[in-house]
């Protein structure tokens, strides 16, 4: 079993930054792949970054690639995303999600966190 918590969420005015945290629990986490999602109100959830096991491998959400970064810190079984340039329509709960195995992927994730906010101001 993994817990996943996430952390670091807020409000920011469009083109600020904000770094979001996921700390995870259990003995699996340098083998798993890892990710982060997000829903808006109104909306189904969406697939924003993912990152390998050993973190050489990472995916992108086109209309984030070049503003977010997905990085993981194994030793401290934290993932985080580094959002820069945010704009409202960044508005949205960011989940963090761990898979079963070592793979970056775009889906088929199978523990998640609770949620944060975050709100891009205009």
């Amino acid at each position: 079993q993994v817990q996943l918590v996430e952390s670091g969420g807020g409000l920011v005015q469009a083109g600020g930054s904000l770094r979001l945290s996921c700390a995870a629990s259990g003995r699996t986490f340098s083998s798993s792949a890892m990710g982060w999602f997000r829903q808006a109100p109104g909306k189904e959830r969406e697939f924003v970054a993912s990152i390998s096991a050993g973190g050489g491998t990472t995916y992108y959400a086109a209309s984030v690639k070049g503003r977010f970064t997905i990085s993981r810190d194994n030793a401290k079984n934290t993932v985080y995303l580094q959002m820069n340039s945010l704009k409202p329509e960044d508005t949205a709960v960011y989940y963090c999600a761990a898979r079963a195995g070592p793979l970056a992927t775009t889906d088929s994730f199978r523990y998640w966190g609770q949620g944060a906010q975050v709100t891009v101001s205009s």
